[in-house]
């Protein structure tokens, strides 16, 4: 910008140079009139000069001030007609200024200087000091905040701009609304149930089952391929999947009140691929649950979720299947990588029961009549089943059981290592043992849990089986001998019938045709029952113990809740024990005992089927199977303990009347 300067001023520079010039003559020897006319012609226009300073000075000042004030009002008219709100808060969170758009969508109209902005808006200050951009729903919209710190004369202001960011976030929503979601429906043992059926049952149940289908989707605009006779692939948007999940797949309610042949209740099993960022990985993850839903028996719906697995249904019991196609092909999948393998390792799940210790001596004896060098992992401190690893190891010669130090000690990188009657790798008796071997192999009768062994070569999981040990017993009976005439010795069929015994409570509970088949095949390898029962055997003091349990049962909603608070040795084997027993009481759907090790809280839990324990024990963090299952709780009295087992109990209860009603 050119800066233009008035004629005064060089008018006044030139007569102080002229001034200056008059006095010069005179220093000069010229005459003393021109010099004092030059002094006199200086002060003169020093004084107008400085009058004439002060005099531009006012009328800058007031030029200033006047073009101060308009732009600070031009500033104010800009800031309050922002299409933005904009609020000022001070140092104690207070409103001092906003304009009137944030009045107008923020406030509704209302005058809120002076008071707190966490009353109109709910967000951190803190976050907004610190530059962050903060989400927040105001009125039906959702804005993005930010703040500005302004400091001036030792006083602090924030600025807070509130950014509309509703139309983006209700696209998102839309967008994500109508992300297409794939879900596989199976009919659960649909050949077994089908195999014994008419025709016409057959041709009716099928028109059953497509009405329920079509009207599963009925309320969607997704569509449903029937790809096989008892599998459907639905793809439906997500919105609509949400509602299902609302109404906890009523579909499963529904198909149990389909009957096939007038007495088979249909159940589908169901996995929800949610998540997915294209179809294929939804539908990776519709398989994932699947498996999930059909390895804890079925008749339920499994969806995953950043934190895990969660589940619906799953209140019927797993039907046996009556095929042994599938076992028949496992056995000779692990015979060919046993012969492959230097050596094999056996092992069960922490303080192993006579089902763990069972189902791994009989595995291991059929080993050696395969010539190989075979050991069975046990921390006999920490064992339920002494009284059948002693009896075994008097019966053999060679050292068959070691402990989980030497079994990592000796592992090598072509070694196999078998874990049966667990499938949970922070339930097994070695962690270590596991990291080690880098070929596992999974025998495993219990539902399916989250923290399953996801990297075995083998992973044989039939929740319908009653026991690890009628698994394995199934299992050698297809093992391919080199001699004809050799059979399983005495201690090892004694062993799996043990094994048997203990997860069917003597043939009650859980027990089908298969179960009798496997007992049938060991009775005819020598197994003496009588030996068998003396492995069940307790002193006097355990069966005080025990007795002193049930004394202690209160009943609550047809489920007997006791306590052990004293500690022994034997524990662990009297309580299961205990629990057995209080189900012989009338109107008693399910037992619970409570009893601590340590500074953990465990409960053991029963029931004759009625009641699905497994459901109420998951709900406090443990597993197991509709009639058998356990919880740990870590740092948890036994008194805290009974509380969290009666909310998790009136928790299923309402589940239960939600589907009834």
């Amino acid at each position: 910008m050119r800066r233009k300067f008035p004629l005064a001023f060089f008018l006044l520079i030139a007569a102080i140079i002229f001034g200056q010039a008059f006095a010069s003559l005179s220093l000069y020897g010229y005459n003393r009139t021109y010099g004092l006319i030059g002094i006199i012609y200086t002060v003169v226009f020093l004084a107008a000069l400085i009058v004439f300073s002060i005099v531009c000075s006012k009328n800058s000042m007031r030029h200033l001030s006047k073009m101060n004030a308009h732009l600070e009002n031009s500033a104010a008219v800009y800031m309050n007609n922002l299409p933005a709100p904009i609020a000022v808060i001070d140092e104690n969170g207070r409103f001092v200024w906003y304009n009137s758009k944030f009045c107008e969508r923020i406030s509704l109209g209302a005058d809120v200087y002076g008071l707190d902005f966490k009353e109109f808006v709910n967000l951190d200050i803190n976050g907004l000091y610190s530059s962050e951009n903060l989400l927040c729903s105001i009125n039906d919209a959702v804005y993005r905040v930010s703040g500005e710190k302004f400091d001036e004369n030792d006083i602090s202001f924030l600025i807070i701009y509130f950014h509309d960011e509703t139309n983006y976030y209700e696209l998102k929503k839309k967008s994500e609304e109508s992300h297409p979601c794939m879900v596989i429906l199976t009919i659960d043992t649909y050949d077994e149930i089908m195999q014994n059926a008419k025709e016409s049952e057959k041709a009716q149940a099928s028109v059953e089952i497509e009405q329920l289908i079509e009207k599963f989707m009925s309320s969607t605009n997704g569509f449903i391929k029937k790809i096989s006779p008892n599998t459907f692939y639905a793809v439906l948007e997500k919105r609509h999947l949400d509602e299902k999940i609302r109404d906890k797949f009523k579909i499963l309610d529904l198909a149990r009140e389909i009957k096939i042949a007038g007495k088979y209740p249909l159940t589908f099993s169901i996995g929800v691929g949610l998540g997915g960022r294209s179809l294929s990985e939804s539908e990776l993850i519709a398989r994932q649950c699947l498996d999930m839903a059909l390895g804890r028996g079925g008749d339920q719906a499994v969806i995953k979720t950043d934190s895990g697995y969660r589940f619906f249904g799953g209140i019927s019991k797993g039907v046996e299947k009556m095929s042994r196609t599938k076992t028949r092909i496992i056995a000779n999948a692990m015979q060919d990588l046993i012969m492959n393998s230097d050596k094999v390792f056996i092992m069960g799940h922490r303080f192993g029961d006579l089902d763990s210790a069972g189902a791994s001596c009989g595995l291991a004896g059929a080993l050696r009549l395969l010539g190989k060098e075979v050991h069975i992992v046990v921390d006999r401190t920490k064992n339920l089943a002494l009284h059948l690893i002693n009896s075994v190891e008097q019966q053999t010669d060679d050292q068959l059981f070691m402990t989980p130090f030497e079994a990592v000690s000796s592992a090598g990188e072509n070694d196999l290592l078998i874990i049966v009657d667990i499938h949970n790798k922070d339930l097994i008796e070695s962690r270590e043992l596991y990291e080690r071997v880098k070929q596992v192999v999974v025998i495993d009768h219990h539902r399916k849990t989250v923290n399953f062994i996801d990297n075995a070569v083998i992973f044989h999981h039939e929740p319908y089986a009653s026991s690890a040990s009628e698994m394995v017993t199934e299992i050698i009976q297809y093992f391919r001998f080199d001699k004809s005439s050799d059979k399983l010795p005495v201690c090892y069929a004694e062993a799996l019938l043990a094994g048997i015994m203990l997860d069917t409570k003597n043939f009650v509970m859980r027990t089908g045709v298969r179960t009798f088949e496997a007992a049938a095949f060991l009775k005819k390898l020598g197994a003496d029952t009588v030996a068998v029962k003396m492995l069940f055997a307790n002193s006097f003091e355990s069966y005080k113990r025990k007795t002193q349990i049930v004394a202690s049962a209160k009943i609550y909603d047809n489920c007997a809740i006791a306590t052990a608070d004293f500690k022994s040795d034997d524990i662990r084997i009297v309580a299961p024990q205990a629990a057995d027993e209080l189900l012989s009481i009338v109107n008693v759907d399910a037992s619970f005992v409570i009893y601590k090790t340590g500074t953990t809280a465990n409960i053991s839990a029963r029931s004759l089927g009625a009641t699905n324990v497994q459901v109420i024990m998951e709900i406090l963090g443990g597993g197991g199977h509709q009639t058998m299952a356990a919880a740990q709780l870590e740092n948890c009295s036994i008194q805290d303990a009974v509380k969290l087992l009666i909310q998790a109990i009136d928790k299923r209860d309402e589940e239960v009347s939600e589907k009834k009603g």
